[in-house]
């Protein structure tokens, strides 16, 4: 678990350095950038407590006097029903009793239905408690998540005649049934994108003739609060939350952001639009600035929305955000009420398959609740891929293929193309450059930038601007204050120029307004200058021809850092750049709906088209659902399909969801799998043998893409297709994979309906370069015509090593020829004492010299006073290279072949004693053997063959802690050392 990196002055973190300094003389390694997108603990105390006993939805029976309550398959839970409340508040006892084992303390919820756990407020000496109460799974700090912030129904072809939408009876029943909950920042009731009636024009209206009918064994509920009463919940938007526990609840709201609503009203807008974009009513009439677009439609125009309001805005509504704690709980509840699909366009971990969230997701899937997810935004930077688990569909954002067009005539009859959405043409009127429209004595540099009240401005002169059409350059301010500052003084449209030249953008403007590159402005600047200059701005043009679909540069994408690179995420890539939904009016420029962009609005497209394939194959798991949407997805545009780099943006590929529909085989998985690859990535080995769970390697995971990160040669992966169609022959065949060899089992088979087939397929290095992914596909097509492809990415290694031992190991070998394995250390840790209050930072000064090719900096919870949060940084000058942010004390920060400077390392602390004493370890690990270990391993390596290294210890110090590690020569692109740590 990260916390967010505290805002420490480096210059006094410089200082502190010197009142306790440590000098190396050892080694040490290349520096590892820190823990990417960090995420804050929300308020001192709240931890997210998982229990052992299986949540409702899980539940077989084994307890005695409790019946099971595990649903049928595609049965629902009843939340109300006797065996479930028995139930229930067995686990809430065991909760209790948990709590009360530890002292007691203020509990924020209970899960039960997706999730086994509680939240509570807890001192870190009460958490440190916990972990080992009997029954008790884990214990994290609470985090905080930020959101990850039309035409697309046309683009994915849903509205094509024998579409998606007409194998469903048409737009106005297609979702019928379905329930969509997101996990989100509330919605805005009265937008007519949640409407139950339609009016008299046809269109989704607040009066008219109800449109849609109650669904029976729904168990959700409208909470009533801060102008939202249940009365606006209807047969459309038929549930409505909130959740706040972790803020203090309303009250906490209040006193933190009270410009925010306590209750599902959105202030931020961002749950409204993604609600709208996944199953928003169909021919909802656009109004505002972007009236020009028409009507808009969500994915699923009938499914239902329930919305769980787990996020909380910011002022200014540039992002909201939640915890842990609260987004678990609208999670469970999302599951106890009986929703289908859940819509998660949040951040999430990048690493962690256990997190609280993801494990809430795995118990839903469980119950047959489809789940998407955001990818991320944290490109063009890649292994910065999120929400890793296999039972979550992940979704990448593309582009879409709309083209706004707008022009400016001038009154010599001169016109100019660029980008508008102006929805009506003003003009012809008087046309004048803003540098010479400026008030007296107004800065020249705003004036011609054209400054508004919101930059301090108001630089135009109304005496000057009033009726006319202004020139401004484009710069330094936000492009839409631009045309407030011209709306501020009167003025009627714009003409924003860029120089330099740089993108054009249609944006929504306060005053018609068209955008256009530098040629073309300093032209219209030089006409300005002109007598009795007019212009007049045409009204935008809308196409559909742009050539798409491209990734968004924002999107993120793998190689995925969780599991070793044996899974790829992201999954699917959607449209998720300029989409265009409804909103909030109640922040911002107060539109009702509005352009987004972001993986938060790619993923309800996915949660909006699985809605769609829940209807249409009731009888489908969400897994099957998942695995239908990547084999008949196309390629993006971005480069040669079967490039890795090009695999790793857009996973299986874009979405089609008419191709989706009847997909011909699938590839399934289950609870058994979901735990089994967790044995096989994440879960102690122990507690999977007394589960009597067998371990899946993760590439051998059934999905519907293959990931393999360390090929040492040769490796065979095991998959299972189902027909979902006909009887039919299926044939083998692949693309790309430059350099490796591919042999299924079986090139081809013939399959009945509704039968499975097993295959292998193995993988074996044949010239591709070591260490560098190599992409390409696995394909079965069927004599039928159904082709179902699957995304292949390999790295290919000399050696297939574990990252750090304590003792003896096994390797593999990519290569055939001489192989050595080389001691280097073991040495002790340098330490130092100290000790430190709560909300204080302490620095050390390290220097590593030139020759250490590994450092590594490490607290432990067993040298730490007890209760103690402590939080380790690392600094080269003002630039931190590396932080580690753990719920306890046990932290650790690694560095490989450092470049030779001095470091500081900064103990934060977080939450002591006040004060806590505490050690800081380091080694300064070099190149030598230190005598004390001996490495026993084999001198020849064999092609797919493996090894063990043995590994003695002689003449070590009991007490001490040493690091080592063991290098590797003997074929060109051998893995880092392998690090040995040892506490005799």
């Amino acid at each position: 678990m990260n916390k967010g990196i505290r805002v420490l002055k480096i210059a006094t973190i410089l200082m502190l350095a010197f009142a306790f300094a440590f000098s190396g003389t050892s080694q040490a390694f290349a520096e590892n950038a820190g823990h990417g997108n960090s995420v804050a603990k929300t308020g001192d105390g709240v931890y997210v407590v998982r229990m052992a006993d299986e949540p409702v939805v899980a539940y077989e029976g084994g307890i005695q006097g409790y019946k099971a309550t595990k649903p049928e398959h595609n049965q629902k839970i009843d939340p109300f029903s006797d065996v479930v409340v028995k139930y229930v508040g067995y686990l809430n006892g065991r909760h209790d009793a948990a709590l009360n084992a530890v002292g007691g303390g203020q509990k924020l919820y209970d899960y039960t239905y997706s999730f086994n756990g509680f939240a509570a407020q807890l001192t870190p000496e009460q958490a440190i408690k916990m972990e080992s109460v009997a029954g008790v799974l884990s214990v994290s700090a609470d985090e905080i998540f930020d959101v990850d912030t039309s035409s697309t129904p046309t683009f994915l072809g849903l509205d094509a005649v024998g579409g998606l939408w007409d194998q469903l009876g048409g737009v106005g029943s297609a979702g019928d049934g379905i329930i969509i909950g997101l996990i989100d920042s509330g919605i805005w009731p009265e937008s007519a994108s949640f409407s139950d009636r339609t009016g008299l024009n046809g269109n989704e209206t607040q009066d008219g003739k109800l449109d849609y009918q109650q669904i029976p064994g729904w168990h959700g509920k409208c909470v009533p609060g801060e102008e939202f009463n249940a009365s606006l919940c209807n047969q459309k938007l038929i549930g409505a939350q909130y959740f706040n526990a972790s803020w203090g609840g309303d009250a906490g709201i209040d006193a933190q952001r009270p410009w925010e609503f306590n209750s599902v009203r959105d202030y931020n807008g961002h749950g409204t639009h993604t609600s709208s974009t996944a199953g928003g009513n169909n021919g909802v009439v656009v109004t505002g600035p972007a009236a020009v677009f028409g009507t808009i439609s969500g994915i699923a125009p009938h499914a239902r929305i329930a919305m769980y309001k787990a996020l909380w805005s910011t002022q200014d509504a540039s992002t909201a955000s939640g915890s842990t704690s609260d987004l678990v709980a609208a999670i469970d509840q999302a599951v106890a009420d009986g929703v289908d699909v859940i819509n998660y366009s949040i951040s999430g971990t990048q690493t962690n398959f256990r997190d609280p969230v993801e494990i809430a997701f795995l118990y839903a899937a469980d119950a047959g609740i489809f789940v998407a997810a955001s990818a991320g935004n944290s490109g063009p930077t890649t292994s910065t891929v999120a929400h890793p688990s296999p039972w979550i569909t992940t979704v990448a954002a593309g582009t879409h293929n709309r083209v706004v067009t707008g022009s400016v005539t001038l009154g010599n009859g001169a016109t100019y193309t660029g980008v508008s959405l102006a929805a009506a043409a003003v003009g012809p009127a008087p046309l004048i450059d803003s540098v010479a429209a400026g008030l007296p004595g107004a800065d020249p540099t705003q004036v011609a930038l054209c400054y508004s009240s919101l930059d301090g401005g108001n630089v135009l002169d109304p005496a000057k601007v009033a009726g006319k059409i202004v020139i401004c350059q484009r710069g330094v301010t936000a492009r839409v204050n631009k045309s407030l500052a011209v709306l501020e003084a009167g003025g009627i449209g714009l003409v924003l120029y860029n120089d330099p030249d740089s993108t054009l953008n249609a944006d929504f403007h306060s005053v018609p307004t068209v955008h256009v590159d530098r040629a073309s402005g300093l032209a219209i600047k030089a006409y300005a200058a002109t007598p009795g200059a007019t212009a007049t701005i045409n009204q935008a043009t809308i196409s559909y021809t742009a050539p798409a679909p491209y990734t968004a540069s924002f999107s993120s994408r793998g190689p995925l850092i969780a599991g070793n690179g044996d899974l790829l995420k992201p999954d699917v890539i959607a449209p998720g750049q300029d989409i265009l939904a409804a909103v909030s009016p109640a922040s911002g420029p107060g539109l009702d709906f509005n352009l987004y962009s972001g993986t938060s609005m790619s993923s309800p497209h996915v949660a909006g088209l699985a809605a769609l394939l829940m209807d249409l194959h009731p009888d489908w798991t969400p897994m099957m659902i998942k695995s239908a949407l990547m084999t008949s997805a196309y390629d993006i545009l971005d480069g040669p399909n079967t490039h890795p780099l090009v695999i790793f943006r857009q996973g299986a590929g874009h979405v089609r969801p008419n191709s989706a529909a009847d997909p011909g085989l699938v590839y399934n998985s289950g609870w058994n799998d979901w735990f089994g690859f967790l044995c096989g990535t994440q879960l102690p080995t122990y507690f999977c043998a007394n589960m009597g769970i067998d371990v899946i390697d993760p590439s051998n995971f059934n999905t519907a893409s293959i990931a393999i990160g360390d090929l040492a040669g040769v490796q065979t992966v095991t998959r299972t297709v189902t027909n979902v169609g006909g009887k039919e022959t299926y044939t083998f065949s692949y693309s790309g994979l430059a350099g490796i060899t591919v042999a299924p089992s079986i090139s081809s088979f013939t399959i009945n309906p509704g039968a499975s087939q097993d295959f292998d397929v193995t993988f074996t290095t044949a010239g591709a370069a070591l260490n560098a992914y190599v992409g390409g596909y696995i394909t079965w097509t069927g004599d039928k015509g159904h082709v179902v492809r699957v995304p292949v990415v390999i790295k290919p290694v000399a050696l297939a090593a574990p990252v750090q031992v304590s003792g003896s190991y096994g390797v593999t070998f990519g290569y055939t020829g001489p192989f050595t394995a080389t001691a280097r250390g073991l040495i002790p840790a340098v330490t130092g004492d100290d000790e430190i209050y709560t909300g204080e930072s302490r620095g050390y000064t390290v220097v590593i010299p030139a020759g250490v090719t590994y450092a590594r900096f490490s607290l432990f919870d067993a040298n730490v006073s007890p209760a103690s949060d402590l939080d380790l940084y690392v600094y080269r000058g003002s630039t931190l290279v590396g932080s580690s942010g753990g719920g306890t004390s046990s932290e650790e920060v690694n560095l490989l072949n450092p470049t030779a400077a001095t470091y500081t390392v900064v103990v934060d602390g977080y939450a002591t004693g006040n004060p806590s004493t505490f050690t800081l370890f380091y080694w300064l690990l070099g190149s030598t053997a230190a005598g004390n270990m001996t490495v026993s391993a084999p001198s020849t390596a064999t092609t797919g063959a493996t090894g063990t290294i043995n590994l003695t210890f002689s003449g070590l110090t009991p007490g001490v802690k040493y690091l080592g590690s063991i290098a590797y020569s003997g074929a060109a692109g051998m893995p880092n050392p392998t690090i040995v740590r040892v506490d005799p």
